[in-house]
């Protein structure tokens, strides 16, 4: 069973027990998440496709790390002009560990809702 959601403006395509890195998610190690955003669920059976999303349609996750990306460097420079811009960046981010994929779903319990 696999699942394509929604988060941080990018689609994730997951199957249970995946650890998969996403955009930063403001919460603490080991608090458990719900992504909503959930655009199609497959499994062996059938393919259900939402228009966007799938109404009751989640992923439950537990985030495991937050951590920064490598650095990227950015140059800018004016040729004969003696300009020079030096600039870097390192993205944040958050790894989450794909616990369950649900079809229809009622949130429940200490779960951080994100995505609606």
């Amino acid at each position: 069973m696999y699942a394509v959601f929604q988060s941080g403006g990018k689609q994730h395509r997951v199957s249970e027990g995946q650890v998969v890195r996403l955009e930063k998610i403001d919460s603490s190690i080991s608090k458990m998440v719900v992504f909503n955003q959930v655009l199609m669920i497959a499994n062996d059976e059938r393919i259900n496709i939402g228009s966007p999303f799938i109404i009751g349609g989640a992923i439950y996750g537990e985030i495991i790390a937050h951590g920064r990306s490598k650095k990227i460097k950015i140059i800018k420079f004016r040729a004969r002009k003696h300009y020079r811009k030096h600039q870097g960046h390192r993205q944040h981010f958050t790894d989450v560990k794909i616990i369950s994929i649900r079809d229809s779903v009622r949130v429940s319990g200490d779960y951080l809702t994100h995505g609606t």
